[in-house]
């Protein structure tokens, strides 16, 4: 994959139960997969902790611990980027109603949690949401090779 032809577009899939225990393999796919396409070891650990925080907000709120629920992961990568979608069949939510976190109260206060979707837009070059409210919701995070 590191010698990838100018249009060659390489995709995966995974997908797994919205358990915690099932988050290690999600980790172990995805930062081999950045590994095998070429990205350093700082942006590897950055893709994965945002997919780490993304499948993990589906596992607490879209799915709230069902484990019978299933995260369906979808990558592309080509030679400008990488993109994971992470897609769950839940109900949805208004992402105008998130509000921005005021990270100084959570540390002061020692509050965990609520950061999930400000760490995935600090992590990555780009977040896009894609939500049909009942049916699915895809958190699309996408990480160039360079700064576009």
């Amino acid at each position: 994959m590191k010698n990838m032809k100018k249009d060659k577009t390489e995709t995966y899939r995974l997908q797994v139960s919205a358990e915690t225990k099932n988050l290690g393999i999600v980790r172990d796919f995805i930062r081999r997969l950045a590994k095998e396409a070429g990205f350093d070891k700082e942006k590897i650990e950055q893709i994965e902790l945002a997919v780490d925080e993304a499948c993990t907000n589906v596992i607490k709120h879209a799915y709230r611990y069902d484990a019978s629920k299933m995260i369906d992961l979808r990558i592309r990568i080509d030679r400008k980027k990488i993109t994971i979608s992470v897609i769950d069949y839940g109900g949805g939510f208004d992402l105008a109603k998130i509000k921005q976190p005021d990270i100084s109260h959570n540390v002061k206060n020692a509050k965990a949690g609520g950061l999930g979707i400000h760490l995935m837009k600090k992590l990555m070059d780009e977040v896009q949401f894609h939500i049909e409210p009942g049916k699915k919701t895809e958190v699309r995070l996408i990480k160039f090779r360079s700064k576009p």
